[in-house]
C-alpha cells in the first residue's frame, strides 16, 4: 500500500461514521472533479474568496494543513448544500459540515504529494484511487 493509500485510509477511518462517510466522501470527490466549476482549482478558489485562501493554499503545500471549521466550510459551500447533504446522509448538517471541513483538507493534501495541484490526467488518477479505496472499506 503507498503513501496516498495509506493517508486516504485514515482520512476515511477518521470521519463520521458508516453511510455518512462514504457520502462525504463521494461529495469531495464530486467537487474536486467538476470541471465545470473549475475542479480542484476552482474549489480552492471559492476557499481563498470567503478569506480562507491560507488555509487552501496550506492543504495544497508541503507543510502542515491548516484546519477549517465547521462554520467556515458553511461559509464556503453555503447552508443549502450543506442542508442537501445531511438530507441525503441522514445526518445533521453540523455533522456533515464538520465531516467535510475534517475530509476536504485530507483529500487535497494528498492529491497534491508535490505541492501543486496536478493537471488533469494526475489528478483523475488520484481521484480514481481514492474512488478504488472507498469501493474496499
Amino acid at each position: 500500500m503507498g503513501l496516498f493509500d495509506s493517508v486516504l485510509k485514515n482520512v476515511i477511518g477518521g470521519a463520521v461514521g458508516g453511510g455518512v462517510k462514504n457520502i462525504l466522501l463521494q461529495e469531495a470527490i464530486s467537487m474536486i472533479a467538476n470541471q465545470q466549476a473549475g475542479g480542484l482549482a476552482g474549489l480552492l478558489k471559492q476557499f481563498t474568496g470567503q478569506g480562507l485562501g491560507d488555509a487552501a493554499a496550506s492543504w495544497v503545500g508541503t507543510g502542515k494543513n491548516m484546519p477549517i471549521s465547521a462554520d467556515q466550510l458553511m461559509s464556503v459551500l453555503g447552508q443549502k448544500k450543506i442542508n442537501q447533504l445531511a438530507q441525503k446522509a441522514g445526518a445533521s448538517p453540523d455533522d456533515v459540515a464538520g465531516g467535510l471541513a475534517n475530509l476536504l483538507p485530507e483529500i487535497v493534501d494528498s492529491l497534491t504529494p508535490d505541492g501543486k495541484i496536478p493537471d488533469n490526467n494526475g489528478l483523475e488518477q488520484g481521484l480514481g484511487a481514492l474512488k478504488k479505496l472507498m469501493g474496499g472499506l
